[in-house]
């Protein structure tokens, strides 16, 4: 009885030393493959049994069919691998996520802090593509010339003055002959060449500028920390191990992990299908996929995958970006042509019938006014000449019904629209498209970047009743301690700065830069000094529903809780029931009070000052439990610290370009959010009310 010896081999480990200049990198790596296989192989000879005559009689030798090894990059710094970070955010398994560690442990294997962020050098970034890819997506294949005189070969109309044209031809050249019969078909087949050699170039020169174009669209910039300093990147420039930093309305530009934030409500309607918002977290549901869309709240995610290796981007291979909807005018051309085509064939064949009927049935005569249908007496070939010219007649009434001329006076009128709008500077893809913005009624447009600069500074600081045009120097330091804390905690802004003798850098929303800007420099706010001081309990963000963001505060030395409000001036005056002046004295807010201050708010609303306004008030300790319990912050009785006026200034051209569109016919309506005494102000500067208009006209959508 032969005895089986069974090993199982279960690691091998090999050092090999070769001087680092020996090889290149490229070539470390096949050394190592080769090294690996010969090894592996060579130890398994070794401890294989020696085989008797016998046994070699009876066991068939079989060799392996593959050898199967995971060859990791030699001196990597990265400790986890990309499949695996693929799938621990696809799957959303908190479980796994725990295995390695939560969120600071994937930072640690990505060589990255959760605070600091990547080390942002050109040889760090660079690594980080090599072994985790760019964040860019495949693109599909440029569309060429051949693509463009296709789809135009593709119109109703066309088709049918082809198939028009390919009869005329035949019958024409059969009944006159080469010479004189080709006349009308090939007259229409030059007309369609020109309506397909028109169309055809101007939406492949289109089409080549709309890419580069694209390229410039698609470059957003996104807030991301880098060696502990938060700077803006295109999303072009994002790595794996990047510390992004989101808030409403951002589009999450990589897959990744929740590191910290308040209230994050995603969006996933565009990867899933559902309406409800995801509430992302780091105790249940830290994952981000990119694509989504933050609807609520901000936070700071750790980058796990980009590009290609995002679910986003796995999904953009499978979907296809072509669109074959008709414009207004093709639909009623193509109408036109269906209709005219079938009353065209209806009377043709009447015809063809007719006719064949009077020469079958003798009624028909020749030049000498003898019968041309005599039975059987009448040659074959005076039978086929003859019905083939009555088809040619019915032809010839389908063909003058259909009017060939058309898709030329069409595609050259909408071309030469083309070329004026690109004279004055108006980019279209499509030929069509000149028709669809023919049709155009009403434009809707955003206010605040879109008619405005988008460029925000506060030119106005009311304390009380009183306008403030010293800065700090005459208000109480209790007041401005107050509104440091007010702005520094409240804000998804951020300020740096690289040493005392640099300037500062500001970063957030246009809003929140504006604002922190005006504390830092006119109220002398030490951003990192006060955050250190308290501790953030809860935070309420800000959102276009509500128009406030609130924030609950502890003090580290005296463990006071205290809550911030930050907001529309209106929205903020309503919860408040006492205010500051500017000695520290805390003044009741009675009626006659809050008329005041209602108009100082319409004030600056009607010199287009957009109105925010700080409010604060200490918890008790009993209160903030019961706070905590319902995961709310205090929003009555508040005192009022101050309102500040921001100036945004309409863009030049703005006024002329509205005027333009209102002599043309086409109404603008103005979209915005911002209190409607700002709202007047702003349209009416920019001509979209005239000066005594009312509201009401529907002009201002809020």
């Amino acid at each position: 009885m032969t005895t089986i010896l069974q090993s199982n081999l279960l690691c091998f480990e090999y050092t090999i030393q070769v001087p680092s200049a020996t090889f290149t990198k490229s070539r470390k790596k096949w050394h190592s493959l080769f090294a690996t296989i010969y090894c592996s192989r060579k130890f398994s000879s070794l401890i294989t049994k020696t085989a008797t005559a016998n046994d070699e009689a009876r066991v068939v030798h079989r060799s392996p069919s593959h050898v199967s090894l995971a060859v990791m990059q030699e001196n990597s710094p990265f400790l986890i691998d990309q499949p695996t970070l693929i799938e621990l955010v696809k799957e959303k398994k908190i479980e796994k996520l725990r295995k390695h560690g939560g969120v600071d442990g994937v930072a640690s294997g990505l060589g990255t802090h959760t605070q600091v962020g990547v080390s942002g050098s050109a040889e760090d970034i660079e690594r980080r593509r090599e072994a985790f890819g760019s964040n860019t997506y495949k693109k599909p294949p440029t569309k060429g010339f051949f693509h463009f005189a296709v789809e135009a070969f593709k119109d109703l109309t066309i088709m049918i003055l082809l198939g028009c044209a390919a009869l005329s031809l035949g019958f024409g050249i059969k009944e006159h002959g080469l010479k004189d019969g080709w006349y009308d078909g090939g007259s229409i087949f030059v007309a369609v060449f020109l309506v397909i050699a028109v169309s055809a170039v101007s939406n492949y020169r289109q089409n080549r500028q709309f890419d580069k174009l694209s390229k410039v669209s698609n470059n957003i910039q996104v807030d991301v920390v880098r060696v502990g300093r938060r700077q803006q990147i295109s999303i072009f420039d994002i790595v794996v191990g990047d510390i992004v930093c989101l808030k409403i309305g951002d589009q999450v530009p990589a897959d990744g992990l929740f590191i910290d934030g308040h209230s994050l409500q995603i969006d996933e309607s565009s990867m899933t299908g559902e309406s409800d918002h995801v509430e992302v977290n780091g105790n249940q549901n830290p994952f981000l996929l990119s694509g989504t869309k933050v609807a609520d709240g901000y936070a700071r995610m750790l980058v796990t995958s980009v590009g290609m290796n995002t679910t986003w981007g796995q999904m953009m291979c499978q979907i296809s970006h072509d669109t074959n909807d008709e414009t207004p005018l093709q639909a009623r051309l193509n109408k036109l042509t269906s209709s005219i085509g079938k009353v065209g064939l209806a009377v043709a064949f009447l015809v063809l019938v007719v006719l064949l009927v009077r020469y079958f049935t003798g009624h028909t005569t020749d030049e000498n006014g003898n019968r041309e249908f005599n039975g059987s007496k009448t040659k074959s070939d005076d039978i086929i000449n003859a019905v083939v010219g009555i088809v040619a007649a019915a032809v010839t009434i389908v063909v003058v019904a259909i009017p060939e001329g058309l898709p030329l006076a069409v595609t050259l009128t909408l071309a030469y629209s083309m070329k004026r709008m690109m004279a004055d500077q108006a980019m279209v893809r499509k030929l069509s498209a000149c028709e669809t913005m023919g049709s155009a009624t009403t434009i809707c447009t955003d206010k605040t970047g879109t008619l405005t600069l988008n460029r925000m500074k506060v030119t106005k600081f009311w304390l009380g009743q009183e306008s403030m045009e010293e800065g700090a120097s005459s208000i109480s330091p209790f007041v401005v301690d107050l509104i440091h804390q007010g702005v520094a905690l409240n804000t998804t802004g951020s300020v740096y700065r690289a040493s005392p003798g640099t300037e500062y850098e500001f970063s957030g929303s246009p809003t929140e830069k504006a604002i922190l800007s005006w504390a830092v420099v006119e109220l002398n706010m030490d951003m990192e000094k006060t955050k250190k001081c308290y501790a953030v309990l809860q935070v309420e963000a800000f959102n276009s529903q509500k128009k406030r963001s609130g924030v609950l505060i502890g003090r580290n030395d005296d463990d006071t809780v205290h809550v911030h409000w930050k907001g529309a001036a209106e929205m903020i005056l309503a919860l408040c029931s006492s205010y500051y002046d500017a000695s520290g004295v805390e003044k009741d807010l009675d009626d006659d009070e809050r008329t005041k201050f209602e108009q100082i708010i319409q004030g600056m609303a009607a010199s287009s000052l957009r109105c925010i306004a700080f409010a604060h008030k200490q918890v008790p300790e009993g209160e903030y439990q019961n706070l905590k319990e319902q995961k709310k912050l205090k929003e009555d009785n508040l005192t009022l610290l101050g309102l500040v006026g921001i100036k945004d200034p309409c863009r030049p051209g703005v006024k002329k370009a509205v005027e333009d569109c209102q002599y043309a016919g086409v109404n603008i309506k103005m979209i915005t959010g911002d209190n409607v005494f700002t709202a007047r102000a702003i349209a009416t500067e920019c001509g979209i009310l005239k000066p005594g208009q009312d509201l009401s006209s529907g002009a201002v959508v809020e």
